[in-house]
């Protein structure tokens, strides 16, 4: 018993130092080029280099060209109007802890908070006002059984933060539903900075939540909605739609009809999809970010190599 005791000490301090050292390494990686002095001037398209975790950019109509990359390394980014959010994993740290860094349209800091959890997902309100984030607390993934998530938000004019959602009251009809093991993810704002959905996963299911904020309630539309992304024009949500054990179909709902398209991506999306446009989707897959048409049609196009993260500036 001695001895299996001393295995298994030995096989979780070997894990630990991998964590470690696979958080430490990605921001330690060495840059190849000096930083590019980045602005979230219009028409570009932002990414996360994998490479060197840096945020890179090109413009949007000539893609192909290099990218320049920031001094900015992040986990997750997103913008929006002038504001931008960058999550980090804070290196060395076991619980792990995220830096939520807000930025203005220079990349520059306004705001820092630091939260327990790894970073999932990001993104900012179209006004720019808010800025959301999904944290993992316990597991890695949403392929992973018993994870657990935090989804907060930061208002960036009065700086209030709301550091999880879980309070939010939510109906299912005319029901209020509770239960021990509800988690919420993958935050979306209407243009109106007020309506907003989210999922909610609870007891091996997942529902897309409509919700008010400044009431704060919210109800549930449908079954079987993950990472909502509302659409521009604040119509149709972009989502990944559960098809087995770790395997999503990217899809868009049409908020109006409850219609569902399936898009022409047929490979496993792991990620909250991000629109353009009110006709294209971007999303990141297979160490790159892609482009696909909202309505179903046409086949995916990569847009940049060695990407992850996208954001487009209006």
């Amino acid at each position: 018993m001695k001895k299996l005791a001393l295995a298994l000490l030995g096989t979780v301090l070997l894990i630990a130092a991998a964590v470690v050292y696979t958080v430490s390494a990605r921001h330690d990686t060495a840059d190849a080029e000096p930083a590019a002095q980045l602005t979230l001037s219009p028409g570009q398209l932002l990414f996360r280099d994998t490479a060197t975790g840096r945020v890179g950019a090109v413009p949007l109509k000539d893609n192909a060209k290099k990218p320049q990359l920031s001094g900015l390394k992040c986990d997750r980014f997103a913008v929006a109007k002038q504001t931008a959010v960058c999550l980090a994993v804070r290196p060395g740290t076991l619980p792990a802890v995220t830096d939520v860094l807000v930025l203005d349209d220079h990349l520059a800091v306004r705001h820092t908070e630091s939260l327990p959890g790894t970073p999932s997902r990001a993104r900012v309100s179209p006004d720019g006002k808010r800025v959301y984030w999904t944290l993992f607390v316990t597991g890695d993934s949403y392929a992973q059984t018993g994870f657990s998530t935090r989804a907060g938000l930061y208002e960036v004019d009065t700086g209030r933060l709301v550091k999880t959602i879980e309070e939010l009251p939510v109906f299912v009809g005319d029901q209020r539903y509770f239960a021990a093991d509800v988690n919420y993810w993958g935050i979306t704002f209407a243009p109106d900075g007020n309506r907003f959905y989210a999922t909610l996963g609870s007891k091996g299911k997942t529902y897309l939540v409509e919700a008010d904020y400044r009431r704060y309630r919210g109800k549930t539309l449908r079954e079987n909605v993950e990472c909502p992304s509302l659409s521009p024009d604040a119509t149709r949500i972009a989502f990944k739609k559960k098809t087995g054990d770790g395997a999503w179909r990217l899809s868009v709902l049409d908020l109006k009809t409850m219609q569902e398209t399936e898009l022409a991506e047929q490979r496993s999306v792991d990620d909250q999809a991000l629109w353009q446009d009110d006709h294209t989707v971007l999303y990141g897959l297979d160490n790159a970010v892609w482009a696909v048409l909202a309505d179903g049609s046409g086949a995916p196009r990569k847009l940049a190599a060695n990407a992850a993260s996208p954001a487009v500036t209006g």
